[in-house]
């Protein structure tokens, strides 16, 4: 048996905290940092229980979730985005190869979008001041939950 529960259990506690996140953010506009790190640091329990190599592939998957900060690091520096949203993406990078990762951040954009109109749209009709701040936490939480069927059914193969 050794590892084997890990490799469903982990997926679901990341799955928990990704909809904690999303709600959080919706409510609060925060994501709590103990959430980012606790996603981040259950990834390597994730690596082993699905057999990755140390080298190249545990290498390639920190190299690609350090890209991914860099890359939203830039966006949170022009204010484009919240730093948890940034560490939240950084942290689920940890959990997928590049080609989900690719997919969660295409998902995550269609969804940041209808979320910014939605918000948009309430604003003005509510006659609101300033400019609305949008809990992209949300659409991050939607598209790592759509991206989990992935590593869940096929295991980086």
């Amino acid at each position: 048996m050794g590892w084997d529960f890990l490799s469903w259990g982990l997926p679901a506690v990341l799955g928990l905290l990704l909809v904690s996140a999303g709600i959080e953010d919706a409510r609060v506009r925060e994501i709590a940092n103990w959430k980012n790190a606790v996603i981040a640091l259950l990834a390597p329990l994730w690596w082993v229980s699905i057999g990755l190599a140390p080298w190249p592939d545990m290498a390639l998957q920190l190299g690609i979730a350090l890209l991914v900060l860099v890359l939203f690091a830039v966006a949170f520096h022009f204010g484009q985005m919240g730093g948890g949203d940034v560490k939240l993406i950084a942290a689920i990078a940890l959990w997928l190869p590049i080609t989900p990762l690719l997919r969660l951040l295409v998902v995550m954009s269609l969804v940041g979008g209808a979320l910014t109109i939605v918000m948009l749209i309430d604003h003005r009709f509510r006659k609101a001041g300033g400019t609305p701040e949008i809990p992209y936490g949300v659409a991050i939480a939607i598209a790592g939950l759509m991206g989990l069927r992935e590593p869940l059914l096929n295991h980086f193969t």
